[in-house]
């Protein structure tokens, strides 16, 4: 198994710091202290402009809060998709039902937003209310990968649920820990 280390990073410093520690790969945001937010199209150029090897991948969500979005707020989404396509190298998203399931309908959009560039299902899963209903749904809508902590607040604290989608990824998708994974605890996570 081949670990390859990404890093969540909401600025220019960050992303340095990131490539500095060995990143092969960055998810682009900005507010990191509200769970992270769309960048702006600016700093995604100067991240690909002065990293032109890094994989970036760019975080979409218009706002704070929960992961139901209106029609304009998913308007916007694919806005800020097709804003940054000509740098990303994926795209991170994620959009709930208020029942909180999967947004297939939603999710079917942003994928096709993303003009076959690969897309995560980010943490929204992690408040999803059946987690291995969301999994399936998630791989068989053709998300690449899955950012999650396993349900939990951290990813330690998700371990077992993080194995039991493995187990179940069966090579559809990749299942990306993350939440408070740092240098002293992702060798256990791994």
């Amino acid at each position: 198994m081949t670990t390859l280390l990404e890093v969540c990073a909401d600025s220019m410093a960050s992303a340095e710091a990131a490539v500095e520690g060995g990143a092969a790969r960055i998810e682009l945001c900005s507010a990191l202290q509200l769970d992270g937010l769309t960048p702006s199209t600016a700093v995604l150029q100067a991240v690909r402009e002065q990293f032109p090897k890094l994989k970036v991948h760019v975080l979409i969500r218009p706002r704070e809060g929960d992961f139901v979005y209106c029609d304009s707020e998913l308007a916007a989404m694919e806005r800020d998709i097709s804003k940054s396509l000509p740098w990303a190298d994926g795209i991170v998203c994620g959009a709930l039902t208020s029942d909180g399931d999967v947004d297939e309908r939603t999710m079917r959009r942003l994928i096709a937003a993303s003009q076959g560039k690969p897309v995560t299902f980010h943490r929204a899963f992690d408040v999803c209310r059946n987690p291995i209903r969301a999994f399936d749904t998630i791989a068989e809508l053709g998300c690449a990968r899955l950012l999650t902590s396993g349900q939990q607040p951290t990813a330690v604290q998700g371990i077992e649920m993080l194995r039991e989608l493995n187990r179940r990824a069966s090579g559809r998708i990749i299942v990306m820990p993350g939440g408070g994974v740092d240098a002293s605890n992702a060798r256990l996570i791994v």
